[in-house]
């Protein structure tokens, strides 16, 4: 009998894709940095039983169609905002990320670029090898922020914030939450997190880091408004995903020094073109979204979205489902 055939749009890990042998048969796209075209795409995946598309990899009904034997589509990410959940819902497919395996690296990734951004890093660095540093020291050089005791300000609650509470609290600072449901009195007392509106944790945070899905309601959450009940010497962390922020609102802002400095792992469009007007600004440290990027995190999530795919090809419910209503729909 002819094992069912399982398809990743980008290059893999190799114990991951040994996994996915021991239930099928595997393709893998072979580019490493580029995404698989959409015309490749909806060929390859003709007959597949299950997929692992990248968050580049927009997956909605139009290529499920294409796709009769389509079970499970695995996404590489703990985000899925790639992928158009209900149709795949209506055609009996599952869907499933990878969520957990990330946290740590993720929230490392948003206390680097809030330390980064704080303390002038890349503006620093640069200003070294540019051939800038002339002078020994100055009692005004390249003055940065204080980190230590100052207030950092989550904005969503889930394991990523939540990961950002220790890290925050090693600097010995006070840590306010906003989240879209509010913990227990319990639950805040023992994390150390004290609970404030939206509008009142952007005005008394020093750093505003964000944790939010991306949907109709986060949108744009930052925007003109928001940026401008921020303290003028805040900064703003985003780690989420780059729509979650006015990027125009934002580059506004950090040129007229609404706010003193941003550090962004995620933007609007990405790849960003070289041309976008925030890669001028001193004030703004980017990186090419690298929150999980790391030897360890990428192959956990790799493992985890493969074992995903391999029990939803032996009939079981996978460890990550993210729409369980399937289950009550046959395809």
């Amino acid at each position: 009998m002819a094992k069912p055939k399982v398809y990743v749009t980008r290059q893999f890990f190799d114990e991951p894709v040994a996994l996915l042998k021991t239930v099928a048969d595997v393709e893998v796209f072979g580019e490493e940095d580029d995404p698989i075209p959409r015309d490749l795409l909806k060929e390859k995946i003709a007959d597949a039983s299950g997929i692992i598309p990248m968050l580049t990899d927009k997956i909605d009904g139009e290529l499920m169609d294409l796709a009769p034997q389509l079970r499970v589509v695995s996404n590489y990410a703990v985000g899925y905002n790639n992928i158009v959940v209900p149709d795949a819902t209506a055609r009996g497919i599952m869907v499933t990320n990878t969520p957990d395996v990330l946290n740590d690296s993720t929230a490392d990734c948003a206390f680097m670029l809030l330390m980064a951004a704080a303390r002038r890093l890349v503006e620093v660095d640069r200003y070294v090898r540019d051939g800038k540093w002339v002078r020994a020291w100055g009692p005004k050089m390249l003055l940065g922020s204080d980190v230590s005791g100052k207030t950092l300000g989550i904005v969503g609650m889930g394991r990523i914030g939540r990961g950002m509470v220790p890290r925050a609290q090693g600097f010995n600072m006070r840590v306010l939450y906003n989240n879209r449901n509010r913990l227990g009195r319990e639950e805040e007392e023992e994390l150390g997190v004290e609970y404030r509106t939206f509008d009142d944790l952007l005005k008394e945070s020093d750093f505003v880091s964000l944790h939010v899905p991306l949907g109709g309601a986060t949108e744009h959450i930052i925007s003109e408004r928001e940026l401008k009940l921020m303290k003028k010497s805040a900064f703003l962390i985003n780690t989420a995903r780059g729509p979650v922020v006015d990027e125009k609102a934002l580059t506004t802002a950090l040129r007229e020094r609404w706010i003193a400095g941003a550090g962004l792992d995620v933007l609007e469009k990405e790849p960003t073109p070289p041309d976008n007007p925030l890669l001028t600004l001193d004030n703004v440290v980017v990186a090419p979204h690298i929150g999980s990027s790391t030897m360890e995190t990428r192959l956990a999530m790799a493992m985890r979205a493969a074992e995903n795919v391999v029990a939803a090809l032996k009939d079981e419910r996978p460890r990550d489902l993210v729409n369980p209503e399937v289950l009550e729909t046959s395809r």
